[in-house]
């Protein structure tokens, strides 16, 4: 017989997990929509399957980090206490909505549960300590491999991906038969089918990486405390998450939902490839990665590649000097135009990093994305410090 507080706990954890479902549907293939390569519902189905997969294969590691190894003691995942520890992490993240930054959930969930492990006594230092190690230097690799991306490789890149659309659409379907049948339309060419492809690629990439590190931010508490299996609480989550890529992810999707589907196409799937790479390789590790703040570091490092960039690798390697370089802002590649190489322009003229990325906009996306956390953390320390119901 399931207790009344375990439903109301799994429905907590499924609104938590619902939200999560309708914030990173938009990022991960907002482009793909916004390029008329899937419909809505495609996309929507895709997050559901690809979060899943993540959840249920590497996401056990995170989610075990956080519900038994952060506290040393799992006896203060009293059922009232994870569901308290769920409530922190909501409140946090509509704060952050609230000034319109998209905070960190896992960032945000460490906090809550390092409060309450910090109230009762039993919080791990040395796991502490090695999540926030890697919390420091996950940004910082990721602003570096996409500075030498965009310093030495973009270019290039871009005119392996750069595509136009045809005026037509990407499949026809054959409806001829019983079952329907895509076809590719007569306009559409290799290259655009290409880039097609890769932009739905990174998407799915993008929702399995979410997958790996999100689903302990929804289910962790419950699973610590002993009263919700791993796997049907991966389920319920995985299930919320859907749900809410169907529902509350389509206006995401229509405006494509943050900074990174608002960059060009190249840009987009290098920051989409780099973040998603790093957080798949931290939850291997059973760490919580912030996908926000390194997608958000790799934007300022591909920038201030763009804007620094001397030469292309190939230029590194031969020592030769090649005409056509680029050196403005990322959307400048994107439009194809033709700019003078390096040294033929009067230096006043090249752009400065800020002129890629808005340094204020920036401070502001960060200071926020660690003040919510902190909410959190101070918010569950006091409340399980100082309100007897809990027992802590």
């Amino acid at each position: 017989m399931i207790s009344p507080l375990l439903v109301v706990g799994i429905l907590v954890a499924m609104f938590v997990a619902y939200n999560i479902g309708g914030s990173t549907t938009g990022p991960a293939f907002g482009p793909a929509v916004g390029a008329d390569a899937i419909s809505k519902p495609v996309a929507a189905a895709l997050m559901g399957v690809f979060f899943f997969l993540g959840a249920w294969t590497l996401g056990r590691n995170v989610v075990t980090k956080l519900g038994s190894e952060l506290v040393v003691d799992t006896g203060v995942f009293t059922l009232e206490a994870s569901i308290a520890v769920l409530f922190f992490i909501g409140i946090a993240l509509l704060v952050g909505n609230v000034f319109g930054v998209p905070a960190s959930t896992s960032m945000t969930a460490v906090g809550a549960i390092a409060g309450l492990g910090l109230a009762g006594g039993v919080l791990d230092l040395a796991v502490m300590g090695e999540i926030v190690i890697w919390w420091v230097v996950s940004p910082i690799i990721g602003f570096w491999v996409s500075l030498i991306i965009g310093r030495y490789f973009y270019a290039r890149l871009n005119r392996m991906v750069a595509m136009e659309r045809s005026t037509g659409p990407l499949f026809d379907v054959d409806r001829s038969g019983a079952v329907p049948i895509p076809r590719v339309h007569r306009t559409t060419n290799r290259r655009e089918l290409a880039g097609t492809a890769t932009v739905v690629a990174i998407g799915c990439l993008m929702a399995f990486s979410s997958g790996t590190s999100n689903i302990a931010n929804a289910v962790a508490p419950l699973v610590g405390s002993g009263e919700l299996a791993m796997d049907p609480a991966i389920v319920f989550g995985g299930i919320a998450v859907a749900v809410g890529a169907f529902t509350i992810a389509r206006r995401t999707l229509e405006t494509m939902g943050s900074d990174i589907t608002e960059l060009p196409l190249t840009a987009a799937i290098v920051v989409a490839s780099v973040s998603s790479t790093l957080v798949v390789f931290l939850s291997a590790l059973g760490i919580p990665a912030s996908f926000v703040i390194i997608a958000t570091m790799s934007i300022v490092g591909l920038g201030w590649g763009r804007a620094t960039r001397p030469m292309t690798a190939s230029e590194f390697v031969t020592g030769e000097e090649s005409a056509p370089v680029t050196v403005d802002a990322l959307a400048a590649d994107e439009e194809g135009e033709s700019l003078p190489p390096i040294g033929a322009e009067d230096a006043a003229d090249i752009p400065s990093p800020g002129a890629l990325f808005n340094p204020v906009t920036t401070a502001r996306v960060v200071l926020m994305q660690n003040v919510v956390p902190a909410i959190a953390t101070i918010g569950a320390y006091l409340t399980f410090r100082f309100v007897p119901v809990f027992g802590i």
